[in-house]
């Protein structure tokens, strides 16, 4: 019998050049306060395929995404992803600089990622449906938000 000891690959996943971008100063912003999540925002990052703003599929995660997954410790979830300082957890409004947020990016519905949780324990999420941002967030970090 053959033990399940053996990491699964991760799924193949796109994010639109100027999300990247952002996305990247932003992972290294927080490498000093945070450098777990930065590092695992940056290796995201790293083996994303890198694709035309307009050539991003209304199916893929990406910021102001709206996803319903399926965590393998429960129920379904939806939630948006957003930048942190939009995050609120009452509103169902994930940052991208969390475990959860970090592993939903880039993916389409029907797609898994396993993900490692605060107290490091391993899970996997599995994403069922994606609704399309509203509009595409902001490309560049507003100098007027406070």
């Amino acid at each position: 019998m053959q033990e399940k000891s053996r990491p699964r690959r991760k799924p193949e996943i796109r994010i639109a050049k100027t999300e990247h971008a952002r996305l990247s100063v932003l992972a290294e912003s927080y490498a000093e306060r945070n450098p777990d999540l930065s590092d695992e925002l940056l290796a995201e990052l790293d083996r994303a395929r890198v694709v035309a703003d307009d050539a991003v599929p209304a199916t893929i995660v990406r910021m102001g995404s709206t996803v319903t997954f399926k965590p393998d410790t429960g129920e379904a979830k939806t939630v948006t992803l957003v930048f942190p300082g939009d995050a609120d957890i009452a509103q169902g409004k994930v940052s991208i600089l969390t475990p959860i947020g970090t592993a939903l990016i880039g993916l389409s519905a029907g797609q898994s990622m396993a993900w490692t949780a605060r107290d490091g324990r391993t899970h996997e999420l599995s994403v069922l449906s994606v609704d399309a941002p509203e509009s595409t967030p902001d490309p560049a970090p507003s100098v007027l938000s406070a």
